[in-house]
């Protein structure tokens, strides 16, 4: 990957390296939910210890752009409550979790995790990060389904943030 392009301010080059804003921060995440879905997706397939996992991709990949300890919290805490989260999730599936392709099982976990656990995560960039995911890594159309069953669960667990956001006047 390579750095984004300068950006102009009032006549003035600024430099692309400058201190970490918000672009540059949600990029990290993004690349460690990325990282997450792969090794979520190696944890499901293998059943290796999550430890080994961890080490194997942060010496194995190229990770400086990766948002490490957000990529360590979901591949440690997603197996960790596994359960519960595919118990958030069964009900709105046409078919039993253990069925579900391994890649949109390992986004679902990881999607809903966030939404039970990171409630600091807007439920719509939740529900985006998880569609993207499953356009770069699922077949062809597991995006309208992960969409779907995210839907479903944010309407479940941020039922209130979702109410707040329709109260919201537009603009």
């Amino acid at each position: 990957m390579s750095l984004p392009p300068t950006e102009k301010n009032d006549g003035k080059t600024v430099s692309a390296t400058r201190a970490p804003n918000r672009t540059s921060l949600s990029k990290g995440r993004n690349l460690a939910r990325r990282c997450a879905v792969q090794a979520l997706y190696q944890w499901h397939i293998t059943q290796q210890n999550v430890g080994d996992i961890d080490a194997q991709f942060v010496t194995e990949h190229d990770v400086k752009k990766v948002d490490i300890a957000y990529f360590q919290e979901l591949l440690h805490q997603v197996p960790a409550h596994v359960t519960e989260l595919d118990a958030h999730y069964a009900k709105f599936l046409d078919r039993p979790v253990h069925e579900l392709d391994p890649v949109e099982c390992a986004i679902l976990r990881m999607s809903v995790y966030e939404l039970a656990y990171r409630l600091d995560i807007p439920y719509r960039v939740v529900i985006n990060e998880g569609v993207d995911m499953a356009k770069v890594f699922g077949a062809e159309q597991s995006h309208k389904y992960v969409n779907g069953v995210l839907d479903k669960v944010a309407h479940k667990l941020r039922a209130a943030e979702i109410q707040m956001r329709s109260r919201k006047p537009t603009e």
